[in-house]
């Protein structure tokens, strides 16, 4: 039940933000992120209504892995938006929360016991710190997008919708530098601590597990992005692209691999 409302409200407020991308009226935008809020909130207290019902961290199917994901994207957007200002990012970034809803709308919400190995403290730690990162590198995947839409608008010299509406590309430049800043470290630290969990849980740090081996294949794209633009002096176009294939690796190694590469981390399902 309150799954489903967190869903419409997250619906609704998608709806207002792009009601307010095509009338850029600020009315609508400020009713846009009230309801995100409210929806934010909703969506913590979905989250401690499973934790009471599962009786441990309710991260280890594909239903709460998703859910968590959309609330992690939803608070790390509402924490950016404290401090900065990003015209229309809030459309973008809605979009892909209520996608995120969608697919855990249809998914499975049946809870499962936990395996032997998933008794841990350690699951709450690594799996919240990994999924909080994959929120940031999702909104800059979204930052990458909109750099690639504005960037075309420009090229074409026909401005049309999106260009009165997108940030200037230094803002979105900045936005991605911004959020990957933030991703990264939490994603190092999601590494880290999924490795003790490892130790804890089969005896070593490594396995070579093939989620293991895609979050460091993820970890060192974004490492690349980071280290071309500090040392190299990347910048624009190149690292708005490698912010698109990031996220894209973030994708495989939460979905793609449990599914298609078995390991010992195909229980989220």
């Amino acid at each position: 039940m309150l799954f489903s409302l967190t869903f419409a409200l997250y619906f609704v407020a998608t709806g207002t933000y792009i009601t307010f991308f095509v009338t850029q009226k600020k009315k609508i935008r400020s009713s846009a992120r009230s309801i995100l809020l409210v929806a934010g909130v909703l969506h913590t207290a979905t989250f401690i209504s499973r934790y009471i019902a599962a009786g441990h961290t309710p991260l280890t199917t594909h239903h709460d892995t998703i859910s968590f994901f959309a609330w992690s994207m939803t608070w790390a957007f509402l924490s950016f938006r404290w401090r900065y200002e990003v015209k229309n990012f809030g459309t973008f970034v809605s979009l892909l929360i209520l996608i995120l809803m969608i697919i855990g709308a249809m998914s499975s919400t049946h809870i499962v016991e936990l395996p032997p190995a998933l008794q841990s403290a350690w699951l709450p730690v690594h799996a919240s710190i990994a999924i909080l990162a994959y929120g940031f590198l999702a909104m800059a995947f979204c930052g990458g997008l909109m750099y690639l839409l504005q960037e075309r608008e420009l090229k074409k010299k026909r401005f049309g919708l999106f260009y009165t509406r997108l940030p200037s590309l230094d803002s979105l430049d900045n936005l991605i530098q911004h959020c990957v800043a933030i991703g990264f470290p939490l994603l190092t630290m999601g590494i880290i601590t999924g490795s003790f969990w490892a130790k804890q849980a089969w005896g070593s740090y490594w396995h070579w597990d093939p989620k293991e081996t895609w979050s460091l294949i993820t970890w060192f794209l974004y490492a690349a992005l980071l280290h071309q633009r500090f040392v190299s002096g990347w910048r624009g176009r190149r690292g708005a692209i490698l912010a698109i294939i990031g996220f894209a690796a973030v994708l495989f190694t939460l979905w793609g691999v449990p599914f298609l590469l078995p390991g010992e981390h195909s229980y989220v399902r």
